[in-house]
């Protein structure tokens, strides 16, 4: 099978955002009277979205937020995460090689990402990113997120290419079992975050040191551009 697309996570797998998400986690706690948390921690609640990013910070001091909580504690987060977000973030090594690799093998791109759109969109636009993707899907496009296979099915559906000649490219667990649901193949760097896991364990198609690696890994298997 050859490829015609690819779907990228965001955070842990094009940039580096946990300086950016522990700023804002630890001015929400200390908003509520908890102290800071270290960034190493932090990291690893990242993966299923804002929501249980603020849950797991408040677990960690063994309290079991209601709902209300967790909508008070998630409008401190976005009051601080704003002016933040973009601040601190940084390109991992290879991401922008990648994608031009991408865009000389003529492959659609799309970013699939739990992060909401009211972040999502501004960081792309901040770190240079956007030009490259034609589509993006957020944590609030469906009504399901990653680990669910619906976002890469409807990221699919936007760029009209089929999941079989897809190819998602992630750093977590949420990104591998989305793509084998979704019937695609899937690639892992393993420079993320996997919610503090080891991306060796993951079930995917090969692990790429970088997002020009998986270029690479794509060229090789051969591609087919759709036309624009």
């Amino acid at each position: 099978m050859t490829f015609s697309a690819v779907l990228l996570d965001l955070d842990g797998t094009l940039l580096n955002t946990v300086p950016d998400l522990t700023l804002a986690v630890n001015a929400m706690r200390a908003d509520i009277n908890l102290a800071p948390l270290p960034l190493e921690t932090i990291a690893t609640y990242v993966g299923k979205g804002v929501r249980q990013l603020i849950v797991r910070s408040l677990q960690g001091d063994g309290i079991e937020p209601d709902h209300d909580l967790v909508e008070r504690c998630r409008d401190l987060f976005n009051r601080h995460y704003h002016p933040v977000n973009g601040l601190h973030a940084t390109l991992y090594p290879g991401v922008i090689e990648g994608l031009d690799a991408f865009r000389r093998l003529g492959l659609k791109l799309a970013v699939v990402t739990n992060k909401p759109t009211e972040f999502t969109l501004p960081l792309l636009e901040r770190t240079g990113l956007a030009p490259y993707f034609e589509q993006v899907v957020c944590g609030d496009t469906c009504a399901r997120h990653k680990p669910d296979p619906m976002p890469l099915l409807h990221a699919c559906g936007l760029l009209q290419v089929p999941p079989a000649q897809t190819v998602m490219v992630g750093d977590s667990i949420n990104d591998a079992q989305a793509a084998r649901a979704a019937g695609m193949a899937v690639l892992a760097v393993p420079y993320g975050y996997n919610e503090g896991l080891d991306v060796q364990n993951l079930k995917v198609d090969d692990i790429v040191m970088s997002i020009d690696a998986a270029a690479q890994w794509i060229s090789a298997r051969g591609t087919s551009p759709v036309p624009a």
